[in-house]
Parts: C-alpha cells; sequence; structure tokens
C-alpha cells in the first residue's frame, strides 16, 4: 500500500518543457513513473522525447486529463506563475497537484489554498518549496531521488528534503511504504496531520516517522492529533535544537515566539504525546530501527 501515490497514479508534468520540468520528467520516467502528459499553452499538440519515450503536450491541464485520464500533476512552474498554475489545477478537479517550485509569494500560496477549499478540496495539494512524493517501487512524483531507499513498512512526513533523503537512506533496509515532503513554507497544503491521518489508516504502514522544524506550530498541533488519533508508534525529529532562540532558520517558515516554535518545546510537546524524538537524524533513524525491531 502507499499513501496518495500508487503505481497505478498517471502524471502530468505542469512545466515538462522547461530545464527542472524535463530534468525530473526523465528521473521520475526512468523511476518508474507513469508519466502521461506535459502542460505547456505555447506548445500544445506537440511531443517531447524523454529518453525514447514519447510524451505528448498539453495546452490545460484539463486536456491532459481528459486525453490520459491523468489523475497527478507536478508543477515545475516559475514562482511568477505558480498561483495561475495551481488554480487551473483545482478547476480541472485533479486528485493531487504536487508543487515543487520555491520562492512561491505566501500570499499567492494563501490564494490558491483557499481556492482548493472553496471548491470542496477536491484537488489535494502538496507544497510548495518540497520535494513532492514517493511510493517506493511504485511511483515517484517530485524530485525525490529513486535510487536511496525500498519499499517497506515505514511511512514518512517531513518539512526539510535533505533530511527526508537522509532518514530514507539510513532506514532504506527496512523500506517505506510512503515518504511525503510538505515543504517549510509558512503556508502549505498537505501538512503532518494530513499525513499522519493517511499512514494511520494505511493497512502496510507499522512505524510513522515525522520530521518537523523551528517556528510555528505545526508540530504542536501534531503532537495533539497523534495523542488523540494514532495508535501507530511515531518517531520524530525536530531540525533546529542548536539555532540561536529568537531567529528564524533556512525555511523554518515563521519567527519564533517565546516558547513556542522552539525545537525544545516542540520536543516536548511530541514526547508529551508518546512520540520518541531523536536529538539528530541519525538517532532518530536508530529508535525507528529498535520499534521495528521489537
Amino acid at each position: 500500500m502507499a499513501i496518495f501515490l500508487t503505481k497505478d497514479s498517471k502524471v502530468i508534468v505542469q512545466g515538462m518543457t522547461g530545464a527542472e520540468g524535463m530534468k525530473h520528467t526523465r528521473r521520475m520516467l526512468a523511476s518508474g513513473t507513469q508519466i502521461v502528459g506535459g502542460v505547456n499553452p505555447r506548445k500544445a499538440g506537440t511531443t517531447v522525447d524523454v529518453d525514447g519515450t514519447e510524451i505528448p503536450v498539453f495546452g490545460s491541464v484539463a486536456e491532459a486529463m481528459k486525453e490520459t485520464g491523468a489523475d497527478v500533476s507536478v508543477l515545475f512552474v516559475p514562482p511568477a506563475f505558480t498561483k495561475a498554475a495551481v488554480i487551473e489545477a483545482i478547476d480541472a478537479e485533479i486528485e493531487l497537484a504536487i508543487v515543487i517550485t520555491e520562492g512561491v509569494p505566501v500570499h499567492d500560496t494563501a490564494a490558491f489554498w483557499a481556492y482548493a477549499g472553496s471548491k470542496g478540496n477536491k484537488t489535494r495539494i502538496i507544497g510548495p518549496n518540497c520535494p513532492g512524493l514517493i511510493s517506493p517501487g511504485q511511483s515517484n512524483a517530485g524530485i525525490i531521488p529513486a535510487d536511496i531507499t525500498t519499499s517497506g513498512k515505514i511511512g514518512l512526513v517531513s518539512k526539510s528534503g535533505t533530511l527526508t533523503y537522509q532518514l530514507m537512506y539510513e532506514l532504506r533496509d527496512i523500506g517505506f511504504s510512503s515518504a511525503v515532503g510538505i515543504g517549510g513554507d509558512p503556508v502549505i497544503g498537505t501538512t503532518h496531520i494530513d499525513a499522519l491521518k493517511a499512514f494511520q489508516e494505511d493497512p502496510e504502514t507499522e512505524v510513522i516517522v515525522m520530521i518537523g522544524e523551528i517556528g510555528g506550530d505545526a508540530e504542536e498541533r501534531a503532537a495533539a492529533y497523534i495523542a488523540e488519533h494514532v495508535t501507530k508508534p511515531v518517531v520524530g525529529y525536530v531540525a533546529g535544537f542548536t539555532a540561536p532562540e529568537g531567529k528564524t532558520m533556512g525555511h523554518a517558515g515563521a519567527i519564533v515566539s517565546g516558547s513556542s516554535g522552539t525545537a525544545q518545546a516542540k520536543k516536548e510537546a511530541l514526547e508529551a504525546a508518546g512520540v520518541k524524538v531523536g536529538k539528530t537524524p541519525s538517532e532518530t533513524a536508530r529508535l525507528a530501527r529498535e520499534i521495528i525491531a521489537g
């Protein structure tokens, strides 16, 4: 099993013909993803040869869905055009839109997130500023390296792309049902809680690994959700234990205010909910390994 993305997922790439879109389309195809089309209004009706595979280019998401049955879109669209591209995907009612783009204005993200809600949340948004989603051995939608892990029984949800890769690699012998990079921006679509709910309901996910980082209160809210609704073991890691207090670090996504938002406060909230929290990524991997070993 997997969450949100399976071997049957039919994927289109908005912005496929750009340099980044083409590079990662090639990688996704090589890892077994069913890429059925690209979207670029200026190149509609053409095809692109990607390592011997002819991929059609459509003028819109709606047209691509009609012609191919696509149910997932991965967006490699420049920040200035991301809002319009996501709204187009929402209007077409595609099931899943994975927004890889970094540097999307928060106002734009808030606008398309609210727009999705006004349309009944028929489109799940992951991102922006995220590495995407992989269900190893089944499908890979985004920029996560496909060859660093195997399929297995761990579910991973993470704010950080690089820490996603590290945990996937360190636990590659056990493997993952799915790994979801939700992004570290202040406003995102799919949250820790959304992924926790999906992993709790997935019969083949036995252990959940959750990676957060300083800033905001997403991890505290996730801790409250875990305490109420999650019966599977959860292992956590919060990036930023060594960050100076009161400073926003990297893409933490929000200014630390009071004790809320600090790594220590998040660690304490998670531990109060029964989550084992590692002080380093490697310690987090070891805690997950110990739980699986019984």
